[in-house]
């Protein structure tokens, strides 16, 4: 898919792999009071995060699957991608996403984030984010950086 706005896919994945800020989820919870979390996610065509499988987050995907997201630069210049999509959830019983992300977003699992979260009797699951649709933005020309 191709997403609308001043980047083209390329330029999409390139942000999405080399960017280490979470990524903000929307969603609905049972009540149909709209919410939103952090996560940290990876990318590959898709949105990737992981959390604990008693997360409130894990009842309101069971409720309605739809979700939107963003992810973009908290400093200017900004710029970023944002999208919604269909949420799938599944098990991640041996942890591989969660380590992932650990090692993305910490540079490894041990620390004490690491050792909490890959705790044993933690249950984890995955959460993967088809997207449906994608835009971009890019305000470095606006705001005088020369990039974008």
């Amino acid at each position: 898919m191709e997403p609308t706005g001043p980047w083209d896919r390329d330029r999409v994945d390139e942000f999405l792999t080399d960017t280490h800020v979470p990524v903000r989820l929307g969603c609905h919870t049972p009540a149909d009071d709209p919410w939103i979390v952090s996560l940290w996610f990876s990318w590959d065509g898709a949105v990737h995060c992981a959390t604990s499988a008693d997360a409130d987050l894990v009842a309101f995907l069971a409720h309605d699957d739809h979700v939107s997201f963003e992810v973009s630069t908290n400093d200017p210049p900004y710029k970023g991608v944002r999208g919604r999509g269909r949420a799938t959830v599944s098990p991640d019983e041996e942890k591989e996403l969660l380590r992932a992300l650990l090692d993305r977003y910490l540079g490894g699992v041990d620390n004490p984030t690491g050792e909490r979260l890959l705790s044993p009797e933690r249950e984890e699951v995955r959460i993967r984010i088809e997207p449906e649709r994608l835009h971009t933005w890019d305000y470095s020309k606006r705001m005088g950086s020369g990039e974008g």
